[in-house]
């Protein structure tokens, strides 16, 4: 495996070379075998795209192309702005090492069918098909190397064989067989949109990629769950802590919009509003990112468009991409509303001079959640976060004493008061039996009053970012069932992990105590910075 600076010597002498090609210099023997040697000439010479209008063009990496091929690992994972051409580079780099390696397997997985039959005959097949053949003359003569022939298209299944005995092949799947190379597009989407498909990427073609083989994730941000999420994370933890990555680990590339010098326009004449200069003064004091003028009336017509979606699509940063509401969400715009005041915080504590309440929910197969909560002032600070699945109450009990807060009460869904046919007593009479006492919250007449109850709710409370980090990512999550046949979005909630959390949080809205808090607080403003200690 070459290392970064290995592949930054090879892009260097490359560029030489292909300056010598351009002025007709590239011409001795010698000097052309060198060239050819090198991957990053053979892509930046050998190969052709269609550009955004359709016309054929000689493939040219660009800067993020670059980047992502010095800085390379054999797993990587690319969290993205939109139209940076990752996708492309992937494929050309993988049909390139077919070509160049005898007996290479190189697979790609998109998300939908259309997409993968796209890949396949507009980024390989066009890019194979037209290699000019000078260069496969140069080749036989210069290099005593004939570049392969496609022995079979399945062009229904989007696959090539060559002659050499490598193999592409694009699809929305890949079962059987072992593979040197493979490429997920867009698996954020796929992880949102088909999470068992997901499951089935990582238990079945994850594996059929040998260790110390190449795997490549990327794709923009579909919101704070699945497995790209959790990779990212996970990734990004290690580039933080700076560790020696193994064979086993991903690596983070993050590509925002800024870093493309084609996202500029003359900025005569575009109004920036308040918001966005705002927004790019934050960008370069707190994140030391400078925008330009043309940056900036980019990102604000870009703006006009994609509005909220325009953070996820073009992120400034990771937090940012991730941070965006996803589509269906019941309570997307006030989670929005609370990471912009800055209400998910580390400034959050529980204060021992007042009571925790807690308020519950017990969803599918006992799996029970609890949130933990504190009044301070007009004020609801979220100090915890408790979930679990298959444990009796005295499980939960134990933990509550053990956790050591002052209880001022604790409050659960109405089915807590049903009895038990085989012993006539409820779930809240066991929990009297560990010192539980519940105060019962009504039943709702319909989904739609929790959800606005929630909703009221939700721009009074702050979060411990880390303690509650479970539960935000619940009612980030917690959103419509989505009706495929149809292809729009049911009047009712997707019954899901998320939904536990979430109805847990509904419980503390519709709390007695709560709704009289409600009563006489309104929508907090913005807290300065550095002002939050008169506040703890």
């Amino acid at each position: 495996m070459m290392t970064r600076t290995d592949r930054e010597k090879e892009v260097k002498r490359a560029a030489a070379y292909l300056r010598a090609h351009a002025k007709g210099r590239l011409t001795d023997p010698a000097d052309l075998r060198e060239a050819m040697s090198l991957k990053w000439f053979r892509l930046a010479s050998l190969y052709h795209i269609k550009d955004k209008k359709g016309r054929k063009v000689r493939f040219r990496p660009n800067h993020a192309q670059r980047e992502r091929y010095i800085n390379d690992h054999v797993l990587n994972i690319i969290l993205k702005a939109r139209q940076l051409g990752f996708t492309t580079f992937e494929m050309i780099d993988a049909l390139d090492d077919c070509l160049f390696r005898d007996n290479f397997s190189a697979g790609c997985i998109c998300h939908k069918l259309e997409d993968a039959q796209d890949i396949f005959q507009n980024k390989i097949v066009f890019a194979f098909e037209n290699i000019d053949p000078s260069w496969r003359r140069i080749c036989k003569s210069a290099l005593g190397f004939a570049i392969p022939r496609a022995k079979s298209d399945k062009g229904g299944s989007g696959s090539y064989t060559f002659t050499n005995g490598s193999s592409i092949k694009v699809s929305t799947s890949y079962r059987g067989g072992t593979l040197q190379r493979l490429h997920v597009s867009e698996f954020g989407k796929i992880c949102k949109q088909f999470p068992h498909k997901a499951q089935e990427i990582v238990t079945g073609a994850f594996e059929a990629v040998g260790i110390g083989n190449v795997i490549t994730l990327e794709s923009t941000a579909e919101g704070r769950e699945g497995y790209f999420f959790d990779y990212c994370q996970s990734a990004r933890n290690l580039q933080d802590e700076r560790r020696s990555l193994t064979k086993l680990d991903f690596q983070f590339h993050f590509f925002p919009w800024w870093g493309e010098p084609s996202y500029t326009m003359d900025p005569e004449g575009v109004p920036i509003p308040q918001r966005l200069r705002e927004y790019f003064e934050d960008l370069e004091h707190k994140h030391g990112i400078p925008t330009t003028p043309g940056q900036q009336a980019w990102y604000a017509k870009k703006s006009e468009k994609l509005q909220d979606d325009m953070q996820r699509e073009y992120p400034s940063t990771p937090d940012e991409a991730f941070a965006q509401s996803i589509e269906g969400a019941y309570y997307a715009t006030q989670m929005r509303d609370a990471r912009k005041d800055k209400r998910i915080t580390s400034q959050v504590h529980v204060n021992p001079s007042l009571p925790v309440y807690t308020a519950w929910d017990l969803g599918m197969n006992d799996t029970m959640c609890i949130w933990f909560a504190q009044v301070v002032g007009r004020e609801v600070h979220l100090v915890d976060y408790l979930e679990g699945e298959g444990e009796g109450i005295e499980y939960y009990a134990d933990i509550l004493n053990k956790k050591g807060y002052r209880y001022g009460g604790h409050f659960g869904p109405h089915d807590l008061a049903v009895r038990e046919l085989g012993t006539g007593m409820s779930r809240a009479d066991k929990a009297k039996e560990f010192g539980i006492r519940f105060e019962i919250v009504s039943r709702i007449s319909n989904q739609a009053e929790g959800i606005q109850a929630v909703r009221n709710f939700l721009p009074m409370c702050w979060f411990d970012e880390e303690a509650c980090e479970q539960g935000v990512k619940c009612l980030d999550n917690y959103r419509k069932e989505w009706d495929e046949k149809r292809g729009v979005y049911k009047d009712r909630p997707r019954h899901d992990w998320a939904s536990h959390g979430a109805k847990a949080f509904e419980t503390l809205a519709r709390a007695p105590l709560f709704k009289l808090t409600q009563l006489s607080a309104s929508r907090p403003a913005r807290r300065e910075r550095g002002g939050w200690g008169a506040h703890t």
